[in-house]
Formats: C-alpha cells, structure tokens, sequence
C-alpha cells in the first residue's frame, strides 16, 4: 500500500491530539496553511525534508507518519463492513485504521471471532442432526434414565417387598446411577468440545486429519523415495483405529509423492498457477494424483491454501483438510450439489466448478474433483469407487455464475432448492447469521 495516501490522515491525527492550529503547523514548515489541508487530506504526497520538518514541528518520529496500515487489516475491516454494517464508509477504512489503530484491531479481532463463533455454532447442528455418536451417547442416558425409574417404581409401589428383593433393586439404582453419571459425563465432554477447541478430534479418521492439520499438511518423512513407513508409524504416535487409518493415509502420500517429486511439482505448480489440468498434462499421471499433491503443498512456502476432501461411492467423507470458508458436513446429510459428489456420476472425467456458500458475506469458493476407482480392478465384482476435491477460497470471478450450495440441509438457509431433502431447523435464524 502506498505510504502517501496515509501520511496525511497521520499527521492530522497529531496535529489534532496536540490541540496545534492548521494555520500555526503550515507556518512553522514554511508552506502555506491550504497547501497543509490538501496534505491532511491524502491529496498530496509527502516525503523528504518536508516530511521531517513536520515531524520535529509534531515531535513525533518520522517513521510514524509514514508507517502504513497492514493490508490484511484493511481487508479484514472491509469483510466486517460488508458483513455487519451497511451503513459503513468502507471508502474510509483506510483513514479510519490510520487514525485510529486501535479501533481497527478491535474490529478485526471481533469480526474473526463472529467467524469462528458462526462454524463452531454449524458445527454443533451438524453433529446434533447426524452424528452416530451422539446418538449412542442419548441412548445411553435415556436407557439409563429409564432403568432406574423402573426400578424406583417398583420400590414405591404398593406391593411389599422382602429384604432381599429391595436390596437387588437398591443395587440396580445404584449400578444404574453409575451408568448415568458415566454416559452424561460423556456427553457433556463431547458437546463442550467444539466450544473449547474447533480442532477437537472425536473420531478416528479425525485423529489423522489433525495430525496432518499440524504439519501444514506437508509430510517431510514421507518425501523421500526410501521410506521406513514403521519408524514414521511409531514416531507419529497414533493408537488403535487411528493408526491403521494413518498408515493407508500415508502410504497414498508416498506413493504421490513418488510420482510427483516435490521440487520439481513445486516449481510447475508456481509456474503453471497451481492449474490441475496443466499440471496432469505436464506429469503425466492421473487427476486425483495431482489434486492430493496441491494439498500438500504449505502455506509456509508461499503457496495459497488449499483444502482437500474424499468421500467413498456412499458419499462418505474418509478424509478432510479445512481452508477458510469450505464447509461440508463431516457426520453425513451433506449438500449433494458439491462437485465431489458430482463426480461419482461420471468417473474418471474432471470437474471444475465455483460455488458459493450461504452467510452474511457468500463464501466463494473453486473446485476441482475427479472420481475413480481404487484398488484391483477384478471381473464380476464392483469396483471401489473414490472422489477426490481440491478447494481453493477466494479465486478470482468466473466467467459463469457459482453454483449455490450448503453445508447440509439442516442447516442451510437457501429457499427453493431443488435437492432439499429436509426443512432447515430456522432458516430465518441462520440466514441472519
């Protein structure tokens, strides 16, 4: 960002904290006072000794009068005006960070929380509509419940009892007070989990996708062609289910990795703008290849966030890496507009398609899927089919209008949709998001 276009709305700010009139500060400097509200106002650019005399006559540093506003700043303060304040002059943003940086932090710091607040509020819609083991968790409760009524009822009831039947059903309250203590426990625990921590792995295939969350996705161990898959096992320290995943996680690493040596696909993917379709061309190797490798590829690098779900032929989400703005439904009922659902429905050709999801601020988003089969191909027996989408946040517009899609339909605020399979839950709430 130009330091000129800030300077002036600095040297405003203290000229004004210090109660200096304009007229007195431009006949210090030696230029005349309108000259001075033309500089006030951005309207000239400012540097030199002019600059410096400013300064000595403001007793302030030189350096804070040119020191610019972050860009990412501006950016986050412009969301949150398009987002919550419709009556905002985001032409002034700009004027509005330099003058006040504080303010303008606070406003940032407050539109990601509202962010982070609104995914893990979908988050929790998501499970309570559809995840298994929130469903076992209830039962457990209401299984529980019911057993020590029963038995409560017996006690009270009108029929005597002999000391030795009362004591088995004291017994039974008590094992089954237990069991309720135990199971309400458990489900607090899981439904504090998103609030506590958004990252929070509640199941095995999620113990994996957070490993790989702490490595940017990028795996250095598994880079290399002479792989010991055991020490990288023992090292990752993964138990039970989650290692067996981790272990077929990794090796498809591997063998990508392989195929696609880092450098060299680092270097084409910079040149070609990280263009699936050139890059298959250039490396010869097939689609879902290329769409895994870009997802490896870490920000830490330069290189821009990518996101990356695959979902089995039932539609089964068997892995997935979040990126700003993507969200598909994790526990089942996901929207079936996604293109990685479209897929399944012509293996083997690439789709590309932007889409964009509901909210305050419409999340565009574009993505490339491809689905084939996996594993021996053998006569007389289905193949195992798999669908494999890149997400990329923020692209630049398309020449045809996205393609609206949701989370899933619970939770989704869009009237009319064609593939509705249930109301939402409060449409008017949510699209007040």
């Amino acid at each position: 960002m130009p330091q000129g276009r800030l300077t002036g709305s600095r040297i405003r700010e203290k000229r004004l904290d210090q109660a200096l009139r304009q007229s007195a500060v431009a006949e210090a400097v030696g230029i005349s006072p309108s000259y001075l509200n033309l500089i006030e106002h951005n309207r000239r650019r400012i540097g030199g000794k002019l600059l410096h005399d400013l300064a000595r006559v403001l007793n302030v540093d030189p350096s804070q009068l040119t020191e610019g506003v972050d860009n990412a700043l501006l950016d986050q303060m412009r969301a949150a005006a398009a987002a919550f304040g419709e009556t905002a002059e985001i032409a002034r943003t700009e004027e509005l960070a330099a003058r006040f940086p504080g303010w303008a932090g606070l406003i940032a710091a407050q539109a990601r929380r509202l962010s982070v607040l609104e995914d893990r509020v979908q988050t929790l819609i998501d499970r309570m509509a559809y995840d298994p083991q929130l469903a076992t968790s209830l039962h457990e409760v209401i299984s529980a419940v019911t057993a020590i009524r029963s038995s409560a009822s017996i006690l009270v009831g009108q029929e005597e009892l002999d000391a030795d039947w009362q004591r088995r059903f004291h017994e039974n309250i008590h094992n089954d007070s237990r069991r309720l203590a135990d199971s309400s426990e458990a489900l607090i625990a899981y439904l504090e989990a998103p609030q506590a921590d958004a990252s929070v792995a509640t199941s095995p295939m999620e113990d994996v996708e957070a490993y790989f969350a702490a490595q940017d996705s990028h795996i250095s161990a598994l880079e290399v062609t002479d792989v010991d898959l055991d020490a990288f096992m023992a090292e990752a320290g993964l138990t039970g289910a989650a290692r067996k995943l981790l272990r077929i996680t990794a090796e498809t690493y591997h063998r990508d990795a392989v195929a696609l040596p880092r450098a060299a696909f680092e270097a084409a993917s910079v040149e070609l703008g990280y263009d699936p379709i050139k890059l298959s061309a250039r490396f010869a190797v097939e689609f879902d290849v290329i769409l895994r490798r870009l997802a490896t590829l870490s920000r830490r690098d330069g290189h821009p966030p990518m996101g990356l779900a695959v979902c089995d032929a039932s539609g089964t989400l068997t892995f997935l890496k979040h990126v700003p703005g993507f969200a598909l439904s994790r526990f089942g009922g996901a929207c079936p507009l996604w293109p990685i659902f479209r897929a399944m429905g012509q293996p083997g050709r690439p789709v590309r398609a932007d889409v964009v999801l509901p909210g305050a601020v419409p999340t565009l988003l574009r993505c490339f899927a491809v689905a084939r089969p996996v594993g021996q191909v053998q006569f007389d027996v289905p193949p195992a089919m798999q669908s494999t989408m890149l997400v990329l946040p923020d692209p630049p517009e398309g020449a045809t209008e996205p393609l609206q899609v949701g989370v899933t339909c619970r939770i989704c605020p869009r009237s009319g949709c064609s593939s509705r399979r249930e109301p939402s839950i409060d449409g008017d709430a949510l699209q007040a998001l």
